[in-house]
């Protein structure tokens, strides 16, 4: 009689060490879900058009309202390496958005206001929309939290006209930066010509005579990159979203009047609510691809510690570098 109990404790004993088991791996497989649901989403198109364009903006499920400022490169003169009017007029008459850029600060064709709107002009984005040049009437300073370098970030005066932003992206390699993306474009891109100067120069001279002369460690430059980009994100809170087109895979930037050739094949069209996540996305797509001609392009970035942006700008709290990839038909 004793041996019947022994054996039936033994097996009830069992059968709550299965049982125990079974509910550990459920709340496994739980948290494992939470965990997803609660990453960053980021939102593919394979296939690159207007439409799809269009098409993601909605998928992010933020309305852009009010004013809206669509910022990307107008690209400079003698390059072909930018998004390309008809790409993007869809999206931009869809949110009725006016086409925003500041001058740069390099002495190209578009650092006079006069000059870029000429640019802009003949490279068409003024047939599709308003295009306005942010810093002609001077800069606004925003402030920079947390930063190590920058205690503000200097923008194009207009900018703070504006109730919403679209940071529109060409995803590519860059000369300085490693790649552009989201996080360049809407800290290069909105910083006025002078600001673009502080943050080249991780907050040394506003003077962009003065700009190569004191240009600080790579990951000096790259970490005000990421500091600039927090003071327009704190400053829009959620009225901004991005989006990237990752066509046209140079290693050189749309600012660059004769950029190299792609050598790799396009990847598609990537937007999130979260810049960061975004341009990880864009990187380890680069990275997976099948593409051989990809190593130039890795070269490029890892070449100028380019993925550093993205570790700073995660330590600042301006998204996460793991995200959830949701491919769209």
């Amino acid at each position: 009689m004793k041996l019947i109990n022994c054996m039936r404790m033994a097996v009830c004993s069992l059968a709550m060490l299965v049982g125990t088991s079974c509910l550990q791996a459920k709340d496994s497989g739980k948290e494992e879900a939470d965990k997803v649901a609660n990453l960053p989403k980021v939102y593919m198109y394979k296939e690159i058009s207007a439409d799809n364009l269009v098409k993601i903006y909605k998928a992010l499920g933020r309305e852009a309202k009010g004013n809206v400022a669509v910022k990307l490169s107008t690209g400079e003169p003698g390059g072909h390496n930018f998004l390309q009017p008809e790409l993007i007029k869809n999206l931009v008459q869809e949110v009725n958005g006016t086409i925003v850029e500041c001058n740069t600060a390099y002495a190209g064709k578009r650092s006079s206001t006069e000059d870029h709107l000429k640019a802009a002009e003949d490279h068409g984005f003024t047939k599709i929309a308003k295009v306005v040049i942010m810093d002609a009437e001077g800069e606004a300073s925003l402030p920079v939290t947390g930063g190590k370098h920058l205690k503000e970030d200097f923008v194009g005066k207009d900018y703070l006209n504006y109730d919403f932003t679209i940071i529109l992206s060409h995803f590519k390699g860059h000369a300085m930066g490693g790649f552009g993306g989201a996080i360049k474009n809407m800290s290069i891109g909105i910083a006025s010509s002078h600001g673009k100067a502080w943050i080249h120069s991780a907050g040394k001279t506003k003077n962009p005579d003065e700009m190569w002369g004191n240009l600080p460690e790579q990951d000096d430059f790259l970490e005000s990159m990421a500091e600039a980009a927090k003071a327009v994100a704190d400053h829009c809170g959620n009225n901004i979203l991005y989006i990237s087109v990752a066509n046209n895979l140079s290693v050189d930037c749309d600012c660059d009047s004769s950029p190299e050739d792609p050598k790799m094949g396009d990847i598609g069209i990537l937007a999130s609510l979260d810049p960061v996540a975004l341009d990880r996305a864009c990187t380890d797509l680069v990275r997976s691809s099948k593409d051989h001609g990809k190593i130039h392009l890795i070269e490029r970035i890892d070449s100028r510690h380019g993925m550093h942006t993205l570790d700073h700008a995660e330590a600042l709290g301006m998204g996460s570098q793991k995200y959830e990839l949701i491919t769209l038909d």
